[in-house]
């Protein structure tokens, strides 16, 4: 089991699990952050710390193309380990749905 970063995540990307993650296992886009599955230890603190509660393990149902995208993603984006800023905008994005569509492929900045 891992855990993954869903599409509640997009234009949101609070990074309050970043702080908590003991590994270091975020990958950071323009606009999204994933999870490195083959780093993760699934301890889970960084669940509930997600205020757009886009964390979820792989273990529910429907996350595979999930999964597969953290997977991509956490190869070619950088790591992160520091909270960043959040978009001014975020919380309007929040729970928006059908937000895969505003998924930049884009590398964010990392730490």
């Amino acid at each position: 089991m891992t855990y993954v970063v869903t599409e509640n995540c997009i234009k949101c990307k609070y990074m309050d699990c970043v702080e908590v993650c003991p590994v270091d296992c975020f990958y950071e886009g323009e606009n999204m952050l994933v999870i490195n599955p083959d780093e993760c230890i699934d301890c889970g603190v960084c669940e509930p710390e997600c205020p757009a509660e886009a964390i979820l393990p792989d273990t529910e149902d429907g996350l595979d193309s999930w999964l597969e995208l953290n997977t991509k993603f956490s190869a070619s984006w950088p790591n992160i380990t520091v909270k960043g800023d959040s978009p001014g905008d975020a919380d309007e994005w929040k729970d928006k749905p059908d937000k895969l569509s505003q998924l930049s492929e884009a590398p964010g900045p990392g730490s």
